[in-house]
C-alpha cells in the first residue's frame, strides 16, 4: 500500500498477433523476465497486468494480451478480453511480426484503438531475423496510419527508441481532477471519518481513505480521521470549524445527525464518482431509485473481488435497503472483476462501486455504455445517501450534481 495504487498509473496495454514478439518485448523493455515466453503460438492466453516503473515514465501498469489471431471458440473468447483491455487502455502499443507485415488483423485493431481515442505506438519486431527496409515500413505505416519503429526484443535493439515514442505519446494532462478541488483550500481542516468495524481490513485504511488524506496534504490543509462514535466529541474540540466532514457511506445516517448543517458533508465514495467518472450522470441515476417497482432487474457491479462480510455491502446491504424502498422482492445479478457486460438492456438500474481500482478511462466507458442502452448508473455512496434521505446534502458541495435532483 505505500506504492502508487495500480488504478492511478499508466495502462499501456501490448498488442498483436500470436508469436510476434509481445511478451518478450515487455521483458525487453522492462529488463525483467515479467511475461512468460515460447515459441508456442498463443503462450498468453489471457491479459496479463504487471505494476511497476518504467523510466522515465514512471508508474505503470503494463497488460500483456492473447493474440488477436487465435482461433477457435476458445480463442475467439480470448480475443474477446483482448479487446476489453481497451477499455482500461491509456497508451497502446501495436507490435507487428517482421516476418509476416501487416495483416487484417492488425489493421482490424487500429480501427477500434482509433475509435476510442487511444494513443497508438507502433513497432515492427524481429529485425534479428529478417532486413526490414525503408520501403517495407513506409508501406506498412501507410496501410495501418501509424508511425512504425524498427525493433528486435531479442537483442534489444530499437529499445531506446521505442522508449522515447512512448514517452512522447503518454496522455502527460491531467486527466483526472483531483478528490478535493473546489471544496477545500489551503490551511483549511477537513474532518473524515473512518468506521472500524468487521468489514475494515486489518492495520490499514482502505484506498479511498488513503487517497483523500494525500490529497488533503496536497492542497496544504489539514486532516484529522476520527470514528462515527466519536465524531461529535471531535467536532466539539476543534478550535476551528472544518471546510468539509468525509464519510464512509455505510456511516451517513450517523454522521449526518452528528454534523452541524452549517458544515458541509459528503462521502469517500461521492469523492471517487466525481473523481473517476461523472458525478453528474450517477446523481441522475439516483432519481431512477425513485421509479423501481418490485420484479425489476438490478445489477451490482463491482470492479474488485474481495473476501464478503456476512453483512456485505453489495451482496446484502444494498439489497436490503432498495427491497425496502420499493416494498417487494427485486431480482439482483452481481458482476466483479475487469470485465463488465456488453448487455445491459434488460436492467432498470446498475449499480456501481467506487470504480477505486480501476481508472477513469474504464468507469467513464462503463457509464457511457449503460448511457447509450438507456439504463440509469448510480455509484454506492450516492444510492446510500439516497435511500438514507440525504442525499441533497451529501451533494451540495457539487452545485452541478445537486442541481439534477431538482429537474422534472
Amino acid at each position: 500500500m505505500n506504492t502508487t495504487p495500480t488504478s492511478s498509473r499508466l495502462h499501456i496495454a501490448i498488442f498483436g498477433r500470436r508469436n510476434a514478439g509481445k511478451s518478450s518485448l515487455i521483458n525487453a523493455l522492462t529488463n525483467q523476465p515479467i511475461a512468460l515466453v515460447s515459441d508456442v503460438p498463443g503462450t498468453t492466453t489471457d491479459p496479463v497486468s504487471k505494476a511497476m516503473e518504467l523510466l522515465p515514465l514512471g508508474p505503470i501498469v503494463l497488460i500483456d494480451t492473447a493474440g488477436i489471431d487465435d482461433e477457435g471458440e476458445l480463442g475467439k473468447k480470448r480475443v474477446e478480453r483482448t479487446y476489453e483491455v481497451l477499455n482500461r487502455t491509456e497508451l497502446s502499443l501495436i507490435v507487428i511480426d517482421g516476418e509476416i507485415g501487416v495483416t487484417d488483423f492488425e489493421q482490424q485493431l487500429i480501427q477500434r484503438i482509433k475509435e476510442k481515442n487511444i494513443p497508438v505506438v507502433g513497432v515492427i519486431n524481429k529485425a534479428d531475423r529478417i532486413q526490414i527496409s525503408d520501403v517495407m515500413r513506409d508501406k506498412w505505416e501507410k496501410q495501418l496510419g501509424v508511425d512504425l519503429i524498427i525493433v528486435s526484443a531479442a537483442i534489444g535493439l530499437g529499445l531506446d527508441a521505442l522508449k522515447n515514442a512512448l514517452i512522447r505519446k503518454a496522455p502527460y494532462e491531467d486527466k483526472e481532477i483531483s478528490l478535493l478541488s473546489g471544496v477545500i483550500k489551503p490551511g483549511d481542516l477537513a474532518v473524515l471519518v473512518v468506521p472500524i468495524d468487521k468489514a475494515a481490513p486489518k492495520g490499514r485504511l482502505i484506498l479511498p481513505q488513503q487517497q483523500v488524506i494525500r490529497d488533503i496534504l496536497d492542497h496544504d490543509a489539514m486532516a484529522v480521521v476520527t470514528k462515527e462514535h466519536e465524531l461529535k466529541e471531535t467536532l466539539e474540540h476543534l478550535s476551528k470549524k472544518p471546510a468539509v466532514v468525509i464519510t464512509d457511506s455505510q456511516a451517513f445516517l450517523k454522521v449526518a445527525a452528528d454534523t452541524p448543517r452549517d458544515i458541509p458533508l459528503t462521502s469517500f465514495s461521492i469523492l471517487m464518482a466525481r473523481h473517476k467518472g461523472d458525478l453528474i450522470e450517477l446523481s441522475r441515476g439516483a432519481k431512477a431509485i425513485e421509479t423501481l417497482v418490485p420484479g425489476d432487474n438490478i445489477l451490482i457491479a463491482e470492479a474488485c473481488t474481495h473476501h464478503r462480510q456476512s453483512d456485505d455491502i453489495g451482496t446484502v446491504k444494498i439489497p436490503r435497503w432498495l427491497r425496502q424502498m420499493v416494498g417487494g422482492e427485486l431480482n439482483f445479478e452481481w458482476f466483479s472483476g475487469t470485465g463488465f457486460p456488453q448487455d445491459l438492456k434488460r436492467y432498470k438500474l446498475i449499480v456501481h462501486c467506487g470504480g477505486c481500482m480501476i481508472n477513469q478511462r474504464e468507469m467513464l466507458y462503463r457509464i457511457s455504455l449503460a448511457k447509450e442502452q438507456n439504463v440509469p448508473v448510480v455509484n454506492y455512496g450516492v444510492l446510500i445517501a439516497c435511500v438514507h434521505g440525504i442525499l441533497p446534502r451529501a451533494l451540495e458541495p457539487f452545485p452541478m450534481a445537486r442541481m439534477i435532483l431538482d429537474e422534472p
